[in-house]
């Protein structure tokens, strides 16, 4: 990546209200995703309030909550769940119209979500930053809506794709590799951005997993023994991207079922995994009820397994292609939902997106080639589902975007897609 980066334009910053309206706004997240930047860049106007300073926290216990609108008012609140009297006192004054607007920032999920529904719910927007999107790395001082956006929005695959030029060439084709192979290697958390050796690198993302395990998971948890939850945590990166056993887990890391669930939900609401859910209809044969486990951000998951090769696995392409499609759903707010499919008689589809409109089946594929039964499985199930099938898309590391069959069955670079 560039040397010269300074500042990355968030696709978020398209969502976020303006501070002349009327809202209280939570901007919530995994740690470091850049929450507090984002905010002092939207909000420049704004005062910045950071309630990891207990000298900050005890001034603002002494503000009575008559006096909150006047003596802090239109604010960005950062670790607001560290100071519980604040959420009363910002509730107050917004009811009484004393107070407009503020900004809530922390990483706590679990916290902030819990005083919130005490005494914000129904007054709050709220929304989720996530580590970088690849099309947040091409094009780092605007946002570009990504194809895969364009894709969940449109009627039909193909009167969207057939206006796609089927080969992208030059400088923007190398941008979108280079971004795409970055996030491979690396993940998006926007800190390593501004790191240019490797090994620094590398010690970032072990001091980021300490720090996660010291202070958010202690928020979460409360735990008095983090080891069987380190222990845990890794092996889960072992299993990225494949199904899920919480026997098998639990006795490899030396632990109960429950607690492997109860940990696993940690993981989830801390921001750092996403369960993938099995599509449950039966299109052709009974399904397996069983969720595939993916990590949001690809560097994480390598510095906890230990794995450093520049060398791309089916496991980590894999991981990089559910994590790019969740972030753009949940950082855009889009109504889609991601499932796979798999049939006890072995029939398999990588991904399913539910849109509104119907569904798109998803194979994953890293290599440089499609071959014919790269889709069979998908073009099966089309024939079963009518009208509910938009489409097939063979998700693959080459460089054209074409049609591979009809009904609108396409095969699209991964790095075409998320830009």
């Amino acid at each position: 990546m560039s040397e010269n980066i300074q500042y990355i334009y968030r696709s978020l910053s398209t969502l976020l209200p303006k501070e002349t309206e009327r809202k209280l706004v939570l901007i919530t997240g995994a740690r470091q995703t850049g929450k507090t930047t984002l905010a002092k860049k939207v909000y420049q106007h704004l005062r910045y309030i950071n309630f990891d300073s207990p000298e900050i926290r005890q001034t603002v216990k002494n503000i009575s909550t008559e006096d909150w609108a006047k003596d802090i008012g239109t604010a960005i609140l950062d670790e607001a769940q560290k100071e519980p009297l604040v959420f009363e006192k910002i509730k107050y004054s917004y009811d009484e119209q004393s107070l407009t607007f503020s900004v809530i920032l922390g990483s706590s999920q679990i916290l902030l979500l819990k005083k919130i529904r005490e005494s914000l719910a129904g007054r709050i927007w709220i929304y989720e930053l996530w580590p970088l999107m690849q099309s947040e790395l091409v094009n780092i001082t605007s946002w570009n809506v990504p194809l895969f956006i364009k894709i969940l929005e449109s009627d039909t695959l193909d009167a969207l794709l057939q206006q796609q030029p089927t080969v992208i060439v030059g400088q923007q084709m190398s941008n979108c590799k280079k971004a795409e192979n970055y996030i491979l290697q690396w993940g998006g958390m926007p800190a390593l951005i501004h790191i240019y050796q490797n090994n620094e690198k590398h010690q970032w993302l072990k001091n980021y997993i300490y720090t996660y395990l010291e202070r958010d998971l202690s928020d979460l948890a409360r735990l008095q023994d983090l080891e069987p939850f380190e222990k845990f945590q890794k092996l889960s990166a072992l299993r990225c991207s494949s199904l899920l056993n919480y026997s098998e887990l639990s006795r490899d890391a030396g632990i109960s079922v429950d607690t492997a669930r109860r940990y696993l939900e940690y993981l989830k609401l801390s921001y750092q995994v996403i369960l993938l859910q099995p599509y449950m209809e039966n299109i052709t044969s009974s399904t397996v009820k069983t969720p595939k486990i993916y990590w949001i951000d690809n560097g994480i998951m390598r510095q906890l397994t230990g794995y450093t090769s520049d060398t791309v696995t089916g496991q980590l392409y894999e991981n990089h292609v559910i994590s790019e499609m969740h972030k753009c759903i949940k950082t855009l707010q889009k109504p889609a939902s991601l499932y796979f499919y798999r049939t006890r008689s072995g029939l398999e589809v990588d991904v399913v997106i539910e849109t509104a409109k119907g569904l798109i089946f998803c194979e994953i594929k890293n290599r440089e080639e499609i071959v014919k039964s790269d889709f069979t499985a998908i073009k099966s199930i089309a024939q079963k589902l009518g009208k509910k099938f938009l489409g097939g898309l063979i998700i693959y590391r080459g460089e054209r975007l074409y049609q591979l069959s009809h009904p609108s069955m396409w095969a699209i670079p991964s790095w075409r897609l998320f830009t």
